[in-house]
């Protein structure tokens, strides 16, 4: 338990850190920011799927499963926001176009 104080600290000042560095994102940005957010979140899903792996204690492996269950759906869900943004810059077909031939 020594380890806790100092992973809490490196835990909240990533917290602080990603969310004022996200905040100041121009919004022109955002579908790039998208994709790199999804890359960073596979890359936890990997390590919270190895920190479930080990099963070095009860508390771990419960960790370890809330992390995978977490970092899962953060990875599909911001595939999916992703994908809605991008079919926001597509152009649509209009029925009134093809009508008029």
């Amino acid at each position: 338990m020594s380890s806790l104080m100092p992973n809490l600290y490196v835990f909240l000042l990533a917290t602080f850190l990603g969310f004022e560095v996200i905040r100041r994102v121009s919004p022109l940005l955002h579908t790039p920011l998208m994709s790199l957010t999804n890359a960073i979140s596979a890359i936890s899903l990997v390590g919270s799927i190895v920190v479930l792996g080990s099963q070095k204690d009860s508390l771990s492996t419960i960790l370890g499963a809330v992390a995978v269950t977490a970092s899962t759906i953060n990875v599909i869900s911001g595939f999916l926001i992703t994908d809605r943004m991008l079919r926001m810059f597509k152009k649509r077909k209009t029925d009134d176009a093809s009508r008029s031939h």
